[in-house]
């Protein structure tokens, strides 16, 4: 499963694009910023290759495997890169296009955090960090703040939530079923 590159006059738009909120890196602290909604989920993997595992979610298949179409600016996750995904299927499908603001890159902590542009149906962060413990097990963290950004997530209310709740599951599901 490869990402699919950007196509150049959008990868352009979004490499020009500001992100949708201020607070960048903001996902790594122990409180979102005041008005986001905040997500922390985590699961220990039944994996046990730290390596592998990173290199699953670095290179966007974790975002595959949980049902999202994935173009991105380049293979893997790096400072800078941009990504564009969509949920849905065809012309109603919800474009998500995000930023990498960070990379975790240390002997036991891997992973990224992309913020939001404009388009994304929410507006904030969201940090995915693998982390290796002392007895080899690998817990994977995801953490996030956002709030709406469209009409159509103003509207959608508790829709979005439900949304993003599930998607959060999926990506922590997502690794094992890579490994397996």
């Amino acid at each position: 499963m490869a990402t699919s590159p950007i196509p150049p006059g959008r990868l352009e738009q979004l490499r020009a694009a500001p992100l949708t909120y201020a607070a960048v890196g903001a996902s790594g602290s122990a409180s979102p910023p005041a008005g986001y909604r905040a997500v922390r989920e985590e699961r220990v993997l039944a994996r046990r290759d730290l390596d592998g595992a990173a290199e699953d979610l670095l290179a966007w298949r974790v975002h595959q495997r949980a049902g999202l179409r994935v173009a991105a600016s380049g293979p893997r996750a790096v400072p800078g890169a941009v990504v564009d995904m969509r949920l849905g299927v065809g012309p109603l499908s919800v474009r998500i296009p995000c930023r990498v603001v960070s990379v975790v890159d240390e002997p036991d902590r891997r992973g990224f955090a992309y913020g939001t542009l404009l388009g994304h149906p929410e507006s904030g962060e969201e940090l995915f960090l693998l982390r290796r413990g002392g007895d080899g097990r690998i817990t994977f963290t995801i953490t996030a703040f956002s709030r709406p950004a469209t009409a159509l997530a103003r509207l959608g209310g508790p829709v979005g939530t439900v949304v993003q709740d599930a998607m959060t599951r999926r990506y922590l599901a997502a690794l094992d079923r890579l490994a397996s």
